[in-house]
């Protein structure tokens, strides 16, 4: 009897870490005051935009950008995988060019949409409070999106029609890879629409993932992004870059 009530504070301390590794993942911190309203912002014109060349604008409606990020650590089992998804892309694309380049904001994406969640064939059911917590952490521990607000693509045609090369920047950081794309042109030109994936590193990009318990609990190093880019002459909505400039 002695030794099972020396075990039972050790149980109930392992038990109480546990408990706080999961909410420390997933819980958010208290609501912190809303932002003043920011104006959307346009994005300048590429360098190589030039008089007589014609490009094509990005319709953000009709485009898509996730990025997976999938548990890992021995205590995985507790946590998510979780999918983050952007749907205000804006940029412009010169086919004759070979060149496109986007951008989106950090703060405008979601977290763990039931249907891309359902997509990406993640089988667990994270609750509203635990996406919540997520985003927080994403935003503010992770990617400190309000130093590093913007993600920007730049890609340019190489000798492989099927791989642009292209030039992220993420958290400060620019990296320039090899990105494999689909690209589907409409009659006369008008439109286009481009699609692929590609694996990163966090780490390449001066990110450190979320761990908790000495990485017990964390989130892997490795993320897939996905695209599905529609981009034609014409596009009215606010923030697509219709009218590039500073």
């Amino acid at each position: 009897m002695l030794s099972q009530n020396r075990r039972r504070p050790s149980n109930i301390r392992t038990t109480f870490l546990l408990a706080c590794a999961v909410l420390a993942s997933c819980t958010p911190l208290p609501p912190a005051p809303p932002p003043a309203p920011v104006a959307p912002a346009i994005m300048p014109a590429p360098a190589w935009q030039q008089p007589g060349v014609r490009v094509l604008h990005i319709a953000p409606q009709e485009s898509l950008l996730t990025i997976t990020v999938r548990r890992g650590g021995a205590l995985a089992r507790l946590g998510h995988d979780h999918v983050i998804a952007s749907r205000t892309l804006q940029g412009v694309v010169a086919p004759a060019l070979g060149r496109a380049q986007f951008q989106f904001r950090l703060d405008e994406m979601s977290v763990d949409e039931e249907s891309l969640r359902q997509a990406a064939g993640l089988t667990t059911t994270p609750s509203a409070d635990a996406i919540a917590g997520t985003r927080h952490n994403m935003l503010v521990r992770v990617l400190e999106a309000e130093r590093y607000p913007w993600v920007s693509i730049d890609a340019r045609r190489t000798g492989d029609k099927e791989v642009l090369e292209a030039d992220i920047t993420l958290h400060g950081v620019t990296r320039t890879l090899q990105l494999p794309v689909r690209i589907e042109q409409a009659a006369e030109g008008r439109g286009l629409q481009a699609s692929g994936s590609l694996l990163l590193k966090q780490s390449d990009f001066g990110i450190v993932p979320f761990a908790v318990l000495g990485g017990a609990m964390a989130v892997q190093d490795q993320m897939e992004l996905a695209f599905r880019i529609a981009a034609r002459q014409e596009v009215s909505a606010p923030g697509s870059g219709a009218n590039p400039g500073r």
